[in-house]
């Protein structure tokens, strides 16, 4: 018996593994690249499961949310410089917050549905890094406030 299934089923399916495939292609086409293995043994388990595995930590725990020293904060993975304490600024939330990236080519933005809301996601554009959210809430100049995990970042004092 043949079974014939109706064409917005097959659609449904040929998504859901374009979706996969675009994600692992993605993936690799960062410039910085290891193994699960890897990552494991450069970073500790907090910042593995906050980079490598989408998490976030607890808010105000985090040795960075406040800190007021000058300098610069650079992806835990692979050292690409992402924010200036210049921009950093008192959200109130718990975590490190900042209106803008050092440079906004260094941060990658996409959209984020888990939990039941649309969010978007920071991650780093050199090793695919997951590093907080995005939201329109910020002070001016830019109106946006980059809610950074402390576990993804590594300070250097100016």
């Amino acid at each position: 018996m043949k079974i014939v299934l109706p064409a917005f089923i097959l659609l449904a399916f040929s998504f859901g593994c374009t979706a996969q495939t675009e994600k692992k292609k993605t993936a690799a086409a960062f410039e910085v690249t290891k193994t699960d293995a890897e990552w494991k043994k450069l970073l500790t388990p907090l910042q593995y499961e906050v980079t490598r595995q989408e998490g976030t930590e607890s808010a105000f725990t985090g040795i960075y949310w406040d800190n007021h020293q000058q300098g610069t904060y650079y992806c835990i993975c692979c050292h690409l410089p992402l924010f200036s304490s210049e921009t950093k600024f008192e959200s109130g939330t718990g975590w490190p917050s900042f209106w803008q990236p050092l440079d906004k080519k260094n941060v990658l933005e996409k959209t984020d549905n888990k939990y039941g809301m649309s969010r978007t996601e920071v991650i780093c554009r050199r090793c695919g890094a997951h590093l907080g959210h995005v939201f329109n809430d910020g002070p001016k100049p830019t109106g946006l406030r980059y809610c950074m995990n402390s576990a993804a970042l590594q300070f250097e004092k100016k």
